[in-house]
């Protein structure tokens, strides 16, 4: 007889549907009005968003009923895959320029973003990699620096576009992955001794930068320019209160807060849901990384749980910095909120992740 396997964890799948479907509904509200002004549609974001989310469902569906194991398989083509994709991007008339970055592979308006495809790329294969030779990471010459290095050149391309926050997300998940699998602390210590000193010298090299790091301490320093989003944004959730203004009552998307559906899609949310609905979000998002990490630590063996360690910690780094830029709390990076705000490639690419998460519940104790 045919052992039936277990379901996947329905609080992990009651999450992601929840979250996903608030996505949709803010997508419209916040970006009806710049739709309708750019586009001549309110729906023009929206129709968009409910394309990209049916096409990440589907790729959810095959991942949850895809035994991770199989991607173990894999893990290096699609790394190899991906780094193709990121220098094809930098490309003169291959790579496509949006917003100031050339971080697109496409056609018109419709393209992928190498650097989201990345992050999952990553994942993968620092889980397969570190859960080979599991002591191993504990030396530094030839067990820490190796994926390190790996991970600085996919970085190091990514900055080259530039897009600071996608890279600083594949990071934070990657170095979370070295660490679960048993990487020495003294040596962790010392590489964030230098990868601040790297990163204030990525910061000092690019005045754009620079500005924002002055306008996060002091938005009002430069309230036209560098501060103009934060305090925009600092506006949209002030009036929001207890219950907020109501959906789609937002006065802060009639052009104030710039692109209101992607980056500070939160921003209005708690403007017209108030403390009440960003409450319910974040209450959400933390359900979705207790019973992931839940997951990631009663997996039976060590390449699931460094692959769940890896998915739910690109979601929480993702997360946290986007809610510390709309509140004021971090410097505006460009990072959109997983599974909420306007997107194609992130939000496909988030939802397959899941998936994986979701077939890696089945397996778990």
């Amino acid at each position: 007889m045919k052992q039936t396997r277990p379901a996947p964890d329905i609080w992990l799948l009651i999450c992601i549907v929840a979250l996903l479907a608030i996505g949709i509904i803010m997508v419209y509200s916040a970006g009806s009005v710049l739709a309708f002004h750019d586009y001549g549609d309110s729906f023009y974001f929206v129709k968009r968003q409910l394309l990209f989310a049916g096409l990440g469902l589907a790729a959810m569906f095959v991942t949850a009923n895809v035994d991770y194991r199989v991607w173990r398989k894999y893990a290096k083509p699609i790394l190899i895959a991906c780094f193709i994709m990121l220098i094809a991007v930098l490309i003169p008339g291959i790579g496509v320029v949006r917003g100031g970055a050339r971080s697109w592979l496409g056609i018109g308006s419709f393209g992928i973003q190498p650097s989201e495809f990345m992050k999952l790329g990553m994942i993968l294969f620092l889980a397969h990699w570190l859960s080979k030779e599991p002591g191993k990471i504990k030396t530094f010459t030839t067990g820490l620096l190796p994926p390190l290095g790996l991970i600085g050149l996919a970085f190091g391309i990514i900055m080259l576009q530039p897009d600071l926050g996608t890279g600083t997300v594949m990071m934070g998940a990657s170095m979370l992955i070295i660490f679960t699998a048993g990487a020495r602390m003294k040596h962790l210590l010392l590489l964030a001794l230098g990868g601040a000193a790297g990163f204030a010298a990525l910061i000092a090299a690019a005045p754009y930068r620079l500005k924002r790091i002055t306008a996060f301490l002091d938005p009002w320093s430069d309230p036209l320019g560098a501060g103009y989003q934060i305090i925009q944004s600092l506006y949209a959730i002030g009036p929001g209160g207890l219950a907020g203004l109501g959906l789609g009552m937002s006065r802060q998307k009639y052009s104030y807060v710039p692109e209101p559906q992607t980056d500070f899609i939160f921003s209005i949310l708690a403007e017209e849901l108030g403390f009440i609905g960003g409450l319910i979000v974040l209450l959400l998002f933390l359900v979705l990384v207790w019973r992931g990490m839940r997951v990631a630590m009663t997996v039976p063996d060590p390449f699931g749980s460094l692959l769940g360690v890896g998915i739910i910690g690109m979601v929480a780094v993702q997360v946290i910095i986007n809610i510390g830029v709309v509140i004021g709390l971090m410097p505006v990076t460009g990072i959109t909120l997983p599974l909420i705000s306007y997107g194609g490639s992130s939000l496909t690419l988030m939802l397959t992740a899941l998936g994986i998460l979701l077939n890696l519940s089945r397996y778990a104790r």
